[in-house]
């Protein structure tokens, strides 16, 4: 297939680039608003040769793609709160933009990457396939914004009900290659082991499922090998880890120090998520088989950045 990955900048675009070029199955183009900074990542991993990099501007209804992959958006809490409500600008100026392309070649597959944010549910529970989105439409709040945008698209999306457009909910993500100056949480674990910190945390158990590279390549794979439909599916892996647990486990294997405290303020760009997580199992249509839990992902994508 011929692919375009529109936010090729963004770290789980790049696993997947990387997981397309290990299989060598695809072309892909790579379009980013830096494609600079694309152009110098593929030099860094040894495929300066083999992808082409573009401006958005490049982008062209003229040329053939079999399917566009659209990353486009914020890639952490603390770039979501600060890009504000300006995130409705920018999603749906680039949705449309394959939306557009997909209009006049509606073989043309789409896969918006979405997130589990877009159920807006205060995730007292986890969500599953019967919950309903839940927008407090006269109390919004800056940090409803980045949750509304992805619901807005999938609701775009749904009512296209004859274009081939696939959203996949991502809920947590990890990989050897996270940016770990991010805020998320599992970022402040990856700092605190690197530079021999404390990591202060509160004494609320979250629970979090943190989908792996290979299984998001796994789900994606089949959405594109699959008949042709308009559908969302919610990622998960085989179990997620309560932070109790996720903690204990990186002290005893990478030596984390730390402790767990009364109130803890910090980034909460998208709201608190007690049970960030889903048991919606949708993707299961695809064939989609998830091959770890989140501790196991966690665990070996450490392991990784340890060699």
């Amino acid at each position: 297939m011929r692919i375009a990955i529109l936010g090729a900048t963004s770290q789980i675009a790049k696993d997947l680039v990387l997981s397309f070029s290990a299989q060598g199955s695809h072309e892909l183009v790579l379009f980013a608003r830096r494609p600079e900074i694309v152009t110098q990542w593929l030099a860094a991993v040894g495929l300066a040769a083999k992808y082409m990099t573009s401006d958005f501007s490049a982008f062209s209804a003229e040329e053939h793609f079999d399917a566009i992959l659209n990353f486009v958006g914020v890639g952490n809490p603390a770039q979501a709160a600060a890009m504000g409500a300006s995130i409705f600008d920018v999603t749906l100026k680039y949705d449309e933009m394959a939306l557009s392309y997909v209009r006049l070649h509606p073989d043309c597959r789409y896969v918006f990457l979405s997130s589990g944010a877009a159920y807006g549910a205060n995730f007292d529970v986890p969500v599953d396939e019967n919950t309903k989105a839940v927008v407090a439409i006269n109390n919004l709040q800056p940090q409803d914004w980045y949750a509304v945008a992805k619901l807005h698209t999938e609701c775009r999306h749904r009512s296209l009900s004859h274009l081939p457009i696939v959203d996949i909910r991502v809920f947590n993500y990890f990989s050897h290659t996270q940016d770990i100056t991010a805020r998320f949480f599992i970022t402040d674990i990856l700092r605190a082991i690197r530079y021999h910190e404390i990591l202060i945390t509160s004494l609320d158990n979250i629970v979090r499922d943190y989908l792996g590279p290979n299984d998001f390549y796994q789900l994606v794979s089949l959405i594109l090998s699959a008949p042709i439909q308009n559908n969302v599916v919610d990622c998960y892996t085989k179990a997620p880890v309560d932070k109790i647990t996720l903690l204990a486990t990186m002290g005893q294997q990478f030596g984390l120090s730390y402790e767990m405290r009364e109130a803890m303020a910090g980034v909460n760009a998208t709201g608190a998520k007690k049970n960030y997580y889903s048991m919606n199992r949708s993707a299961n249509s695809y064939g989609y088989l998830p091959s770890k839990t989140s501790l196991e992902n966690i665990v070996d994508e450490i392991n990784v950045l340890a060699r």
